[in-house]
């Protein structure tokens, strides 16, 4: 499991230049006009972890499969969006199928770069987008409330329950509040809500971006967006979208080094927003190794091993037996696999054990 992030954001505030230095292709257009994007673009890119390399140095793998991180570049939204303005509600129903959203907030002034609204204020610009977000929300809201309502004449308990559970929804959305805003309590609800869809029931991660030179420590534009997101319990990063695409064209990782020491930066915009967007959808990873590779698998936090087992494939879940699980910090202290063996540090856990970040696991498993 890798997760899926819909990058959003008004037209000119660098999201396709962002997309293309994240993917390291030219799939998205990045010209200077609204619109550009007429399809939203896929493209996956190669969690960084240093820790697999080292994994696989030791199991002697053949190759090496890093997680899979998918981004799915969306076009500009503009007010009015959820009324059909720009490219209205095709590209509304292109977040619904996302896990997060990537929100790119233009903090820089260029008098080459249009603004949309004719100036640069990254909280107005967010308000609009959001503002949109739930007005598509409510439409969706009002019209499920309004099906399950005709469903509970038959007093379903269950249909009854989740009328009154869709009602808070439409409340809250109601009251200009986004649907994350919400309490969830069982897993009744969370299944309900996930089946509706909502937009804003999907949690954020503000991207800011800034001018070149500000890159390390952002600006006073970036700063109301921090503000803003320390608020709303969000996620922010600050990055450069011209200087992750001029990274993205260097062939080596010592080029790469190099450049961004030159910047007074010490990685890549991108390994923080893949860092930030872990934390944002609670995932971390396990891995799996032998002579033909040494892989990486992304799971949710508080997955338990059989989960974990069917993330590779279902039967692995279905006939789980055992996992033999060495941890990354024995691994490497011993020398690989054998070496942790021979101090007893490889353990066999069984369907309850909850796997760690970092695990190195063997799944033993009969269908």
């Amino acid at each position: 499991m890798g997760f899926n992030c819909g990058i959003v954001g008004l037209p000119n505030v660098g999201k396709s230049t962002l997309f293309n230095a994240l993917t390291a292709t030219a799939a998205a257009q990045a010209e200077n006009f609204p619109f550009c994007t007429i399809e939203p673009n896929v493209g996956r890119v190669a969690v960084p972890d240093d820790r697999l390399e080292n994994i696989a140095k030791m199991a002697k793998s053949a190759n090496i499969i890093p997680a899979q991180l998918e981004f799915v570049d969306i076009a500009g939204l503009v007010k009015g969006a959820s009324q059909g303005e720009g490219l209205g509600n095709k590209f509304l129903s292109n977040i619904r199928q996302t896990d997060a959203i990537i929100h790119v907030v233009r903090c820089f002034d260029s008098e080459d770069i249009h603004h949309v609204e004719g100036s640069v204020d990254p909280l107005r610009d967010i308000e609009t987008i959001d503002t949109e977000l739930m007005l598509a929300d409510m439409e969706s809201a009002a019209k499920q409330l309004e099906s399950l309502k005709k469903k509970a004449r038959s007093n379903d308990k269950e249909i009854m329950a989740q009328a009154a559970h869709m009602e808070r929804i439409k409340n809250a959305l109601d009251e200009g509040k986004p649907v994350r805003s919400v309490e969830i309590t069982g897993e009744e609800e969370e299944r309900w809500l996930k089946s509706s869809q909502f937009i804003t029931s999907k949690p954020v991660l503000y991207v800011c971006n800034v001018p070149e030179g500000e890159a390390a420590n952002g600006n006073e534009y970036s700063a109301k967006v921090h503000k803003l997101a320390e608020k709303q319990g969000a996620q922010v990063v600050n990055i450069c979208a011209s200087i992750e695409s001029e990274i993205a064209q260097l062939d080596t990782d010592e080029e790469k080094t190099e450049f961004l020491e030159t910047l007074g930066l010490k990685e890549p915009g991108l390994n923080r927003i893949i860092r930030a967007g872990y934390e944002l959808l609670s995932l971390h990873t396990y891995f799996t190794a032998g002579p033909k590779e040494a892989r990486a698998w992304t799971i949710p936090i508080g997955a338990k091993a059989p989960q974990a087992a069917g993330v590779i494939h279902s039967d692995f879940e279905r006939g789980f037996i055992r996992a033999e699980t060495i941890s990354y910090d024995d691994f490497v202290a011993f020398g690989g696999e054998q070496g942790a063996k021979d101090k007893g540090k490889m353990r066999q856990e069984g369907k309850e054990y909850i796997v760690a970040d970092g695990d190195i696991i063997l799944f033993r498993f009969n269908v």
